[in-house]
């Protein structure tokens, strides 16, 4: 993958979505999970963000602590837990947007998303380049032509809720544009194996560990 390239041309199916209910975390995870458990469908995801925050997950915090060793071997012990978690729900197809050079986050994310698409959960990579024309991207996960998620976070990349939309005349455009990036984008095995497996450890800045006593909590639980 690099940066180069001619962006996608749209007519920009992400500046229509607004309304829908906009709710707090406690109440986007339970309409979030009552809504995955129904879903029977091909399920997609997109992420534009090069940065969030991952309390609930071992590995992100060993990053965090400067222990990238750990990190990855902790990375691995989740490749088990997944592949239990996709036998029992629809994996999702994700486009990861991609910015060079590649932040802290993303070189550790890329690793588990790696794992993820070996286990039945494909994701494919695109550069920023490609979705110049389509800006802001939001963060979505869309579960039919008639239901999605834009998910919201804070300034630091800690989830803050999310919004459900549920107009086919909104959804119904952003999963096709979502579709085409992901027919257009690069394996995340070999993009990871190319772009990420040879970078020394991520360098984690005081200013990003400053931020955590915010997001504080241990629930440990594996999300979509």
């Amino acid at each position: 993958m690099t940066e180069q390239g001619n962006p996608v041309r749209h007519t920009n199916p992400f500046a229509a979505i607004d309304g829908g209910l906009v709710m707090d975390v406690p109440a986007y995870q339970a309409g979030f999970d009552r809504d995955h458990e129904l879903c029977t469908g091909q399920m997609w995801k997109l992420e534009r963000a090069q940065d969030f925050y991952e309390p609930d997950v071992a590995s992100w915090r060993a990053m965090m602590d400067g222990d990238w060793e750990r990190s990855l071997a902790l990375a691995d012990r989740m490749a088990a837990p997944v592949a239990d978690y996709f036998r029992h729900r629809t994996p999702v197809r994700r486009v990861r947007v991609v910015e060079l050079p590649i932040t802290p986050y993303l070189q550790w994310e890329m690793h588990v998303l790696a794992l993820r698409a070996k286990v039945g959960s494909p994701c494919r990579v695109v550069p920023a380049a490609r979705v110049a024309d389509l800006e802001p991207v939001p963060e979505l996960v869309i579960f039919s032509t008639t239901l999605m998620y834009e998910v919201l976070y804070d300034r630091h990349g800690g989830g803050r809720g999310g919004r459900r939309i549920t107009g086919a005349e909104v959804v119904e455009p952003c999963l096709d544009v979502v579709q085409e990036l992901f027919a257009e984008g690069e394996d995340v095995l070999g993009f990871h194996e190319r772009e990420v497996v040879p970078l020394p450890p991520p360098l984690i800045t005081d200013e990003m560990r400053d931020a955590l006593p915010a997001y504080a909590h241990r629930t440990e639980e594996f999300r979509v």
